[in-house]
């Protein structure tokens, strides 16, 4: 008798989970100096200023022989290689040191043009054209810290009903109002409005509402931020995952970054706690595809207001998120831990710095050590990630994995 020829096992279900520090760059890139930001190193200076830290999981994944890759030490880190993962270091091709060009070039879309800034506040013709379409005047017009320009012009913002508008070194366009003189989703028409206007030369990454609460000397601004961004300007990892028919699951401001194309579930993330718990729950929900969680308070509570010691402590707290995390990896995971660009909480003024980001890619059924030194763009970890889910490959990177 003939023994039927048994069938094959299948498959394992695969995942590729891209965990973003933002702002958690290391070391500064060849063109830094012409940011001003040569000799930045984000997660180097913070680990030397409040060092020793305790940080076996991001140590167990190779954060010392990373940080060897500037040259500039490892302050104090125990010198541990890992056993099995790969780890190294991205620079980045895309002109510009912003959230949206960084996550854009990750998913492996660079972009040949750097987005306009304006030191010196918005044209006449661009603020005339948004009062008009709002039917008010506004206050600021100027590159401030969101904080500090609130507290300044918050109490005239009372009285007038004015909106508060700001940009920083980013390329954005950010309008903050108190939610006793229009609501959230009034705000949010008034965005939309500013992105319309916002085209061509003008075309900056970002338009975000700030709304606050609160009254002078104590205004707080909410977890109901809004990011209005453009298309990318080509096909990302998120459009090819959602194309071949895997559910794309991002976190927090993910969504709005990438306008919400190739996205199919979406999770509020306000902070690094919610993001955290956001991303376990997704876990368990999406058995396979892409999941995306950027966590975003290294950049915005602490990288930008020159917070070492608060920093410090976010990076020990979510290293024992770490721990948790990596003991729920299943057989077809492969989690990736990188950055979008470096804010070195060390370095004069309170903007992003250009900056080399962290690559770390690790999984349960990853079996060797794989160094892979400093790649040229940040959108080889596009690549991985899109060849760990067997994708077409994408315009931009080269996988470093040595097999999927």
């Amino acid at each position: 008798m003939i023994k039927p020829t048994p069938a094959p096992e299948p498959a394992p279900l695969r995942r590729a989970l891209i965990v973003l520090l933002d702002g958690a760059g290391v070391g500064a890139l060849p063109d830094a100096a012409a940011y001003g930001d040569a000799g930045a190193n984000t997660l180097l200076h913070v680990l030397s200023r409040e060092g020793p830290l305790e940080l076996p999981h991001l140590e167990k994944l190779g954060l010392a022989e990373i940080l060897k890759l500037s040259g500039e030490g490892t302050a104090g880190l125990p010198p541990l290689r890992p056993e099995t993962g790969y780890y190294g270091r991205a620079a980045s091709l895309a002109l510009g040191k912003d959230s949206t060009s960084g996550h854009w070039e990750l998913a492996g879309v660079i972009m040949k043009q750097a987005f306009p800034v304006y030191p010196h506040g918005f044209p006449p013709a661009i603020i005339g054209a948004f009062e008009k379409a709002i039917g008010r005047k506004i206050l600021g017009n100027l590159r401030a810290s969101g904080t500090e320009i609130i507290a300044e012009l918050g109490e005239r913002h009372l009285q007038s009903g004015f909106p508060i508008v700001y940009t920083s070194a980013d390329s954005v366009f950010q309008i903050a109002v108190h939610e006793e003189v229009a609501p959230p989703e009034q705000l949010y028409r008034w965005c939309a409005s500013a992105r319309e206007i916002l085209r061509g030369e003008h075309a900056v990454g970002r338009v975000i509402a700030r709304p606050f609460v609160g009254r002078p000397g104590a205004f707080q601004r909410t977890p109901r931020r809004k990011d209005f961004s453009l298309d990318p300007p080509g096909r990302t990892l998120l459009d090819e995952a959602a194309a071949a028919g895997y559910p794309v699951a991002v976190i927090g401001k993910v969504a709005d970054i990438f306008n919400h194309r190739g996205v199919t579930v979406h999770r509020p993330g306000s902070g690094n706690e919610a993001t955290a718990a956001a991303l376990c729950g997704l876990l368990e929900e999406i058995p396979r595809g892409l999941i995306w969680a950027t966590f975003g308070d290294f950049d915005t509570l602490y990288g930008h207001r020159n917070d070492c010691p608060g920093f410090a402590a976010a990076l020990e707290k979510f290293d024992r998120f770490l721990g948790a995390l990596l003991g729920l990896l299943l057989p077809g995971d492969l989690l990736f831990i990188t950055a979008d660009h470096g804010c070195d909480p060390t370095w004069p003024g309170t903007d992003h710095t250009r900056e080399h980001v962290p690559l770390i890619a690790w999984g349960p059924s990853v079996e060797r050590s794989c160094p892979v030194g400093t790649r040229q763009t940040f959108a080889d970890l596009g690549a991985a990630a899109a060849s760990w889910l067997q994708l077409p490959p994408l315009e931009n990177g080269d996988s470093f994995l040595l097999s999927s």
